[in-house]
């Protein structure tokens, strides 16, 4: 017991001698920390003043490098604004020796100069778009390329075929044009068998027109080969010739009227202008076919080729179509719009041959006639500036200055001419409103002298009562003791 004791005793001993040994131990490491840590503070202190008088240094070093730059730059700049100062006094002497002419000379080239700096930098820009343009469609051209060189051969192909066909069928019509000369020179013989030879014409021309084909043939008036676009205009003239009702509305319905009066204003040939005309003029005898060659500049088309023409058989094809358009009541006015009657004029002026005098003397007495009927209405008479149709207003005859022709070959030595003029002066004479133009036109005698001596009873007996009706001739009569 005592030793269990003992040996407790001495055990909390060495704890108290243990607890005492780390105490010492632990103020030794204190104090030691403490001496450290005040060593460390005097190393950061003294690192500190270091820093600041370093820092301090190197501020007034570089205060005073910059000091010296500032200096040194301020010279060197006063240094270069003394030079320009000289500089530009001298180029002010310069420029006080140089004429003013040339310094504005001198301008102008600079802003000259400017302006086309300006327009490179625009051409310049617009050729870099184009550039940019054209890589773009580089690529679709030359597929383009490749489409348009198979279309190539395929029309190098079709033209072939197209050759061949037109080759035939500029023998066909080689030989019909022979056929139709030969019938043409036979019938000049008897006239028995000019009918029968032109049935067999107008045969001969139906049987190519059914082997052919309307639209083969209406293509032919677009070939480039003058002759056979002549030979087409001439198979649709006899067509338009030989059934007028069936064959005319076809060709209308196909567009070959309107190819005539394309074929008539664009070509340059004279030969192409008379068959052209004679085709139309064959059309121009149905009165649907009249409204649409008005419609589509027909009349000026004629008038215009009447004007140019030399030859007296194409003259005489115009005026014949020009004078079938005369008979159309509807068409009145806008022949003497478009100056259809001044061109029948303008051909019997120009033109002493009595072909065209007949057709265009035919031309003046169915406008006459018109002009006649529509007085009988009061719808027609117009006065110089409209056109418009007043009641008591003068005939287009007379206002497109038409009467002293009319005058002139009211005796006419052909017996066609005659008897047209005769009848347009009966005409005309029918409406009070031309009475005393008439007069003072000397076409009052030339009625007289058709009331007595004219071969026609019926044209005796029109002028006749014309004279008779009218109080404005009757007094004229009686002025001057005519007799009748």
């Amino acid at each position: 017991m005592k030793r269990e004791s003992m040996a407790k005793f001495k055990e909390e001993f060495d704890y108290k001698s243990l607890c005492r040994r780390q105490d010492i131990e632990l103020q030794k490491l204190v104090v030691e920390h403490e001496r450290q840590q005040k060593a460390f503070e005097d190393v950061i202190e003294r690192l500190t003043t270091e820093t600041q008088h370093r820092v301090s240094e190197a501020q007034k070093n570089y205060s005073d490098s910059l000091e010296k730059e500032r200096l040194k730059y301020r010279e060197d700049y006063r240094d270069s604004i003394k030079k320009l100062q000289e500089k530009f006094k001298m180029n002010q002497k310069k420029i006080a020796m140089v004429p003013v002419e040339e310094v504005a000379n001198l301008k102008k080239i600079l802003q000259k100069e400017s302006l086309l700096r300006t327009a490179a930098e625009g051409d310049i820009n617009h050729l870099k778009n184009q550039m940019a343009e054209h890589k773009i469609s580089e690529v679709s051209r030359k597929s383009e390329i490749l489409k348009l060189r198979k279309m190539l051969e395929n029309e190098a192909h079709h033209q072939e075929k197209l050759k061949g066909e037109i080759a035939r069928l500029q023998s066909q019509l080689l030989q019909l044009d022979f056929e139709v000369n030969k019938t043409r020179q036979q019938a000049s013989t008897f006239q028995v068998k000019h009918q029968q030879q032109a049935s067999g014409e107008n045969a001969m021309v139906a049987k190519l027109f059914e082997q052919v084909g309307l639209q083969k043939i209406l293509s032919l008036l677009e070939a480039e080969d003058a002759d056979l676009r002549i030979h087409a205009a001439k198979i649709l003239a006899n067509l338009a010739a030989s059934d007028e009702e069936t064959n005319q509305k076809k060709i209308v319905e196909a567009g070959g009227l309107t190819s005539l009066l394309t074929l008539l204003k664009n070509s340059q040939d004279e030969t192409t202008h008379r068959v052209a005309a004679g085709a139309i003029a064959n059309f121009a005898m149905n009165e649907t076919n009249q409204d649409l060659i008005v419609a589509q500049g027909g009349i000026r088309i004629l008038s215009m080729i009447a004007a140019n023409a030399e030859d007296p058989q194409t003259l005489r094809m115009v005026a014949g179509a020009i004078a079938n358009l005369c008979g159309n009541d509807k068409l009145q006015i806008k022949l003497g719009e478009e100056a259809g009657i001044k061109a029948l004029l303008g051909m019997a002026r120009s033109c002493s041959h009595p072909d065209v005098h007949a057709q265009v003397a035919r031309g003046i007495a169915n406008f006459a006639k018109c002009e006649s009927r529509a007085s009988t209405q009061d719808i027609f008479f117009s006065s110089k500036v409209d056109y418009t149709g007043t009641k008591g207003g003068k005939s287009l005859l007379i206002e497109d200055d038409v009467l002293p022709w009319i005058v002139q070959n009211a005796n006419n030595e052909l017996s066609l001419v005659r008897r047209h003029i005769e009848l347009a002066l009966c005409h005309l004479a029918q409406h009070e409103g031309n009475a005393r133009d008439m007069i003072r036109g000397g076409a009052l005698q030339e009625l007289v002298r058709i009331s007595r001596d004219c071969s026609r009873e019926d044209i005796r007996t029109l002028a006749r009562r014309t004279l008779i009706s009218s109080p404005a001739f009757l007094a004229e009569i009686n002025r001057l003791r005519i007799h009748y």
